[in-house]
């Protein structure tokens, strides 16, 4: 594990912090606390109680404060945060389409809300977590290897741009937040990720796959699986976002993914059958009319360089058979308890 000395004695504020990559973060930081006695303070921001305590009922609550909320009015001034990590997000692809203005709200909303209580604040770090969405989709026939200053096509009148564009302003937000008023923000721009942590009705297409194998079903495609791109175990995430809160430019998007991942959706679910045979599933193709009806976006082609993260040092651990096989014990023990 990467030491990260510089947060001993501080207090990290984790929005989202009962979802996916804001609970890995939480878990991390207390991780850290117990093994490397590093007495980090945690502000987890989140909305439900219930699940705050099932997220971290096995950590040392002693460090972890709650911080209860909506992230759109969510009032952090009583945080004594020294850094802020915003994973706060709508990650639903059903809901791009179906709540495309609840999307966008929280992003653009929550972001302004937390960005305005910060102006005055003398913070160490701010981290927004972006996606690779805001690449938008390229031309291009063949994979192609999108670096921090590559810009694809989004169309703003398309309803599942809501995540997308909401992104991308938010964004834009956040580097004129620091211009203005001094706010040290960077931005992680993260590829798909998943791992070990992921809920077991989680819709996304790695836990569908998941799931299918898991209850011996097959896997139904509605899509020929043709989009590329590469992912990152939620472990090398976490590290890499504190890469960029540390060490990163104020001002600056790093992407966060593993190179060596990169792979088509139709592949990826093949990986899945092979990796699991006793599952017997196989993966068919039940093409849909209207893909779009299932927040799908259209087919993209593209790898993240993560070649400006490496340069701060850091570097993925888990290839793409280690993210299914965490990803599969651990829906295995969620579906179990």
């Amino acid at each position: 594990m990467m030491m990260f000395e510089e947060l001993k004695d501080t207090a990290v504020l984790i929005t989202g912090a009962t979802g996916l990559i804001g609970s890995r973060l939480v878990l991390f930081l207390d991780r850290l606390n117990r093994e490397e006695n590093r007495g980090i303070r945690i502000y987890a921001c989140c909305r439900s109680e219930e699940k705050f305590r099932s997220c971290f009922s096995g950590c040392d609550l002693n460090n972890i404060v709650p911080v209860y909320g909506d992230i759109c009015t969510l009032d952090i001034r009583n945080c004594a945060a020294d850094h802020i990590i915003h994973a706060a997000s709508t990650t639903s692809s059903i809901s791009f389409v179906k709540k495309p203005v609840e999307t966008i709200k929280t992003a653009v909303q929550g972001t302004i809300n937390l960005l305005d209580q910060c102006i005055g604040k003398k913070l160490k770090g701010f981290v927004y977590l972006s996606s690779l969405e805001v690449y938008g989709k390229f031309d291009d026939a063949e994979v192609r290897n999108v670096a921090e200053t590559d810009y694809g096509l989004t169309d703003p009148l398309s309803i599942r741009s809501s995540y997308s564009e909401g992104k991308r302003l938010c964004e834009c937000m956040c580097c004129s937040y620091a211009a203005e008023y001094g706010i040290p923000v960077k931005i992680a721009r993260l590829a798909q990720t998943f791992g070990d942590g992921v809920a077991y009705d989680d819709g996304r297409v790695f836990a569908q796959f998941a799931r299918s194998i898991i209850e011996h079903e097959n896997i139904i495609l509605k899509t020929r699986g043709e989009t590329v791109r590469n992912y990152c175990h939620v472990s090398d995430a976490v590290t890499g976002i504190m890469a960029v809160l540390l060490s990163g430019e104020t001002g600056e998007a790093y992407n966060i993914a593993n190179k060596s991942t990169t792979v088509s959706i139709a592949d990826m679910a093949k990986l899945f059958c092979q990796l699991y045979p006793d599952s017997g599933s196989r993966v068919i193709f039940d093409l849909a009319e209207d893909a779009a009806r299932f927040g799908y976006n259209p087919v993209v082609r593209l790898q993240l360089d993560s070649s400006k993260l490496e340069a701060l040092g850091w570097h993925p651990e888990k290839n793409l058979e280690d993210m299914i096989h965490d990803l599969i014990r651990s829906m295995r023990k969620k579906k179990n308890e």
